[in-house]
């Protein structure tokens, strides 16, 4: 789950042990140079002759001392902290595997034209996005926990299977738990607990809107104090189909004004999907919310660059003054 960070603009080091050897030996050799410095100096001034060049005579081997100070800073891997805007957060695809969701008036069923959806819903995602898969019935199992690998998801996807009743107030609070990572129940007494704040969180739930057992609402409400908006894509037709269930005929049909209810109690959108190309449509649909996060910026390849560019003009320098390069 990516969360709202602090924002703050700090450098970090891989290898700060490197840094202090390399400052070691820049300060070695700055103070070699002194010490050969002065030697020279004081031979040349016994022997009656001018120092030439004053401080410009040693500005080659300063920028190659300072060349030296930036490379031992490189090699320690240094890496600014910045902050990166960009789309990203935790989707939590739930779908509806309740018995209704085989009937055929959506071909080839409800629920293969979910899983499609589904499916393309995800190959839409950019990898900044963890995806998760909670399927469910009268009880809400997570298949997949959310994990940037969006093939994991897919593979969830793909195993779903038609079975039982729905509870779509259990499809709820099974996602928040896969959200937040914590098990999320509405208590017997209708207590809504309170599992804090999730604004990069989205829940895409596709269902038909047959409810059979939870209190919607009251998870609806607990999403909406934590900041996840609901997305409902209604499977199916309001005209509906038969489907058989343990050996009895049964009428059924989209019910869109409970997915709308769900949508509209926590910010999100109700896509009615009459049929299996409208479906492909949902993933164009979603807006993921941008967030800001700290990310390392490697530092280590500019700094490199700078130390061969002093190095080299040092010895340039040393190399026209004297004709040696130290």
């Amino acid at each position: 789950m990516t969360e709202p960070v602090e924002q703050s603009t700090l450098m970090t080091l891989s290898s700060p042990l490197l840094l202090a050897v390399g400052l070691l030996i820049t300060a070695a050799l700055a103070w070699a140079v002194v010490v050969s410095a002065r030697r020279r100096t004081a031979a040349l001034a016994a022997a009656g002759v001018a120092v030439p060049g004053g401080r410009r005579a040693y500005l080659g081997s300063g920028l190659t001392i300072a060349g030296v100070a930036v490379l031992a800073i490189a090699t320690a891997g240094p890496a600014a902290v910045v902050p990166v805007p960009r789309t990203a957060g935790t989707v939590i695809l739930a779908i509806d595997v309740s018995s209704s969701m085989g009937a055929d008036d959506v071909a080839p069923n409800r629920l293969a034209a979910a899983q499609r959806a589904a499916r393309a819903f995800v190959a839409a995602q950019p990898d900044s996005v963890d995806i998760g898969v909670v399927a469910f019935a009268r009880d809400g199992l997570t298949t997949a926990r959310p994990d940037a690998d969006h093939s994991i998801a897919l593979k969830a996807i793909d195993r779903l299977k038609v079975t039982g009743s729905t509870s779509l107030g259990t499809a709820i609070t099974a996602s928040l738990t896969a959200i937040t990572g914590k098990q999320v129940v509405i208590g017997r007494d209708g207590t809504a607990p309170d599992i804090g704040y999730w604004p990069s969180a989205t829940i895409v739930m596709f269902s038909d809107g047959q409810n059979r057992g939870g209190d919607i609402e009251q998870a609806a409400a607990v999403a909406q104090k934590a900041g996840v908006h609901i997305h409902t894509v209604g499977v199916g037709t309001t005209a509906g189909a038969t489907v058989q269930v343990d050996g009895y005929h049964l009428q059924t049909s989209l019910e869109e004004d409970t997915l709308t209810l769900i949508a509209q109690t926590t910010g999100g959108g109700y896509h009615p999907a009459s049929d299996a190309a409208r479906l492909d449509g949902i993933a164009d649909t979603i807006d993921l919310r941008l967030t800001v996060s700290d990310e390392p910026l490697p530092l280590a390849g500019a700094l490199i660059g700078l130390a061969l560019a002093l190095l080299t003009a040092g010895a340039a320098l040393t190399v026209l003054r004297s004709g040696r390069v130290i």
